[in-house]
């Protein structure tokens, strides 16, 4: 059942209304139905009372030039999340910024007339969360209504109905749903918008490290640059973290991690991963002094023995399956654990043996405890499930792993390149 949030209301059903909006406005399933797209965009356009109510009373204009750019530049932004092509994105919430316009117009001329408006709710607090969530929800709608929805929608127009708006602002929002463009696969996203986004974490050297305020710098950058120049387009790094690497990448923050991402089943139930590019593995790391000490898991997983650990990661994961008797450290900066061990707040860590040799020869104080691995690692990047981009990334690959372009790259960091 569609919830509105009606000028009309008491304070506190105006703000339970609300409170519906930024809490369960999800359990609307958008994209579910035909008309979830048209549900969305009134849900938001009912919310212009409010707007208008605030404004109002505290004698702001309807038109807000600079808040308007705001939102339209955040809609193009958001659209490649979703596969919507970003022009199309603008030309729907610019639609909607003028319906929303004329509906605080209507409003307006009431409360002139002598009609007293509701009490108003905070407009920065509480509605504009409630309108940032619709405007992520009609995005959603967007990349999922069918064609027979984008081709005719003012078949559903009666799912719009919001006092105060009027026939030619209606008809707008009709065009500009109808004009939506949606990408094929996220190869042609990438060409036709000119931006390969690719998620880093900035914390694992040698594949992707960032100084606070530096640009990122790594095996992996380095190779995201060359995959950009191959489709000729400019790379965007995009802030990721180990923890909410999957995440991000469900919510379409970036294109492709890079990063040096192992892959794994869990994540290749959930994602697509490339070739592998490098093969290594699980390895400890401590004091040289305390080498001797753990040469092996055994040795390692015994009580009084200080594990430390970067949360969300492969790491992590084979920390949980494998030690059960020491003590684990979480430790959330990734590139500065190794301070943990040089001090002596930890004893050993175990990560992979690429950057066990780096860490080794960058402190003098820290060795690798053995001379294998504890396990057999590839690492390779993750995409989302298209098939098309899997693709394009997998023959750019197989091509930088023939011509040396790779093998290159781990050598100019010092790392000598363990292909597949």
């Amino acid at each position: 059942m569609r919830r509105r949030v009606s000028g009309w209301l008491g304070r506190g059903g105006r703000r339970a209304a609300l409170a519906v909006v930024l809490a369960g406005a999800a359990a609307h399933a958008a994209g579910a139905t035909p008309a979830a797209l048209f549900e969305r965009i009134d849900a938001r356009l009912e919310l212009m009372d409010e707007v208008a109510a605030y404004k109002w009373q505290h004698g702001l204009p309807i038109e807000d030039l600079g808040r308007e750019a705001v939102v339209l530049d955040q809609a193009a932004a958001d659209a490649l999340r979703f596969g919507l092509a970003p022009d199309s994105v603008r030309v729907l919430f610019a639609a909607q910024i003028d319906a929303a316009k004329v509906i605080q117009g209507y409003w307006f001329e009431r409360w002139a007339g002598g009609e007293a408006p509701p009490p108003a709710s905070d407009l920065a607090a509480e509605v504009r969360p409630a309108l940032l969530r619709l405007g992520a929800e009609i995005l959603a709608a967007a990349s999922t209504a069918g064609e027979a929805t984008l081709a005719a929608p003012g078949d559903l127009a009666g799912a719009i109905a919001v006092t105060g708006l009027d026939v030619s602002a209606r008809a707008a929002l009709l065009d500009a749903v109808a004009g939506l463009e949606r990408y094929p696969h996220r190869l042609a996203q990438i060409l036709d918008t000119g931006v390969l986004r690719v998620g880093t974490t900035g914390d694992y050297a040698p594949f992707s490290h960032r100084d606070d305020g530096a640009a990122p710098e790594g095996i992996d950058v380095e190779l995201a640059r060359h995959l950009g120049d191959a489709l000729g387009v400019r790379v965007a790094f995009v802030a990721t973290t180990w923890p909410t690497l999957m995440a991000d990448l469900a919510a379409g923050r970036y294109d492709v991690a890079m990063s040096g991402v192992s892959r794994t089943l869990a994540r290749q139930r959930a994602a697509f991963q490339s070739r592998p590019y490098y093969v290594g593995g699980k390895a400890p790391i401590a004091r040289c002094g305390d080498a001797g000490r753990f040469a092996g898991l055994e040795a390692i997983d015994r009580p009084g023995v200080r594990v430390v650990v970067n949360p969300g990661g492969t790491n992590e994961a084979f920390v949980d399956a494998h030690v059960h008797r020491a003590d684990k450290i979480l430790y959330d900066d990734n590139r500065t654990i190794f301070r943990e061990i040089v001090e002596g707040r930890a004893d050993v860590m175990i990560t992979d043996r690429v950057e066990v040799e780096l860490q080794a020869s960058r402190h003098d104080s820290l060795c690798a405890t053995m001379a294998g691995t504890l396990t057999y690692q590839e690492k390779a990047y993750l995409l989302p499930r298209d098939p098309v981009w899997l693709e394009f990334v997998n023959t750019w690959l197989d091509l930088a792993l023939a011509d040396g372009t790779v093998a290159r790259t781990f050598r100019d960091r010092g790392i000598e390149p363990r292909l597949p």
